[in-house]
């Protein structure tokens, strides 16, 4: 059966990585593209992990003339490539950008660092906290008083990483499509962080955001607009912004509006946030669900990744599924042309290496004789 994904038949190869470099393999190889990670030599790329799910494997020494020869020729017959190392890496084992381009002058790509391939910090390392550190972003999150809370490593590895990394290549894509030239795609957590945090430059220009957290509107401040504990030590969302959403909110909690006071009464909030406090605190989690089933109250139960597989919405989305010891979130975005969901099947680290290698014009004898010299894996 034909694939219709949008991607299907463009080929791309993943250079090795971690956490944010394999997810954009996983969002591009979802969305259909034949992606071809290659693996360092060592166990490490035996490790199963979700983000490989869908894409061919092989292992290759890089670090050594020979390997690099095999992946010029892979990089003759592909569409992009893709690396999450430090500045400077690829070049030195001759597999850089301007290395790709003699060999291959339409190929798009893409490169993901936490602070990008210029500046005084480009060659320093550092993790996705380091990276929002310096954004503004994780100034903002957490409770005032207390260290700023990381949000997980959502926001600058997958968000202002992965996400933009994928955006810029499938952008680069484009254009070389219509032009026949390459590029090279700088993708910067840090870049992508600070795009995020577009609205909040935004309100800060309209005087309506300040740097103190759990001072604005969407950092816990708000008594409409935070998270309760229930009866049962587990949580409430609410986020009842607009007042049509906030007197539904009301209406189900069954409180009179008059006595609870305006909503956007800064002199209000106290009081408010003490109202609900001691409110939610007398049910349990999913007693309050139940309540708040079907409104426009804006309110949900938080539920943790083991629950949110159970959740009716996601499942009525097909958004996960289990498979053996993995939840497989499912291919987003969805699109109306195409009927085929991503593979869930997850490659070990050298699956592929014949098929990978004879597509590329190596006989048995060659492929022989990298192996000998423990070009391959």
């Amino acid at each position: 059966m034909t694939d219709s994904r949008p991607l299907s038949g463009y080929r791309i190869i993943e250079l090795a990585g971690i956490g944010p470099a394999p997810y954009a393999g996983q969002l591009l190889a979802d969305m259909g593209a034949e992606v071809i990670l290659i693996n360092r030599p060592g166990a490490m790329g035996d490790i199963p992990m979700i983000s490989n799910r869908g894409k061919k494997t092989i292992k290759l020494d890089l670090r050594k003339p020979e390997g690099a020869a095999v992946l010029l020729d892979l990089v003759k017959t592909a569409d992009a490539i893709f690396e999450g190392l430090r500045p400077g890496v690829t070049e030195r084992l001759g597999i850089g950008p301007k290395d790709c381009h003699a060999v291959n002058p339409k190929l798009v790509y893409g490169r993901m660092t936490g602070w990008g391939q210029t500046g005084p910090w480009a060659k320093m390392a550092g993790h996705d906290i380091n990276y929002i550190s310096i954004t503004g972003a994780l100034a903002a999150m957490g409770k005032k008083g207390d260290p700023p809370a990381p949000p997980l490593n959502l926001v600058g590895d997958f968000g202002g990483g992965a996400m933009f990394l994928v955006t810029g290549m499938l952008a680069a894509l484009l254009k070389a499509e219509k032009t026949g030239e390459g590029d090279v795609v700088d993708a910067a957590m840090i870049d992508g962080t600070s795009s995020l945090m577009t609205i909040f430059y935004s309100l800060a220009g309209l005087g309506q955001w300040t740097p103190k957290r759990e001072s604005n509107l969407l950092d816990g401040a708000m008594p409409y607009y935070r998270c309760y504990k229930t009866k049962d030590d587990k949580f409430m969302a609410v986020g009842c912004i607009e007042p049509q959403f906030f007197a539904e909110m009301l209406t189900k909690l069954e409180i009179d509006p008059q006595a609870f006071g305006p909503q956007n009464k800064p002199e209000h909030h106290a009081e408010q946030h003490r109202t609900l406090e001691a409110l939610f605190a007398t049910r349990k989690r999913d007693e309050w669900a139940a309540v708040f089933h079907g409104s426009d109250a804006c309110v949900s139960p938080v539920l943790t990744y083991e629950e949110a597989i159970d959740h009716p919405q996601n499942k009525a989305r097909g958004g996960l599924t289990k498979q053996g010891p993995f939840t497989h979130p499912r291919s987003a975005p969805v699109f109306n042309s195409s009927s085929e969901d991503a593979p869930f099947s997850i490659p070990s680290g050298d699956a592929d290496r014949t098929v990978i290698l004879s597509e590329i014009g190596y006989g048995s004898d060659k492929i022989v004789e990298l192996t000998e010299k423990d070009i391959l894996g």
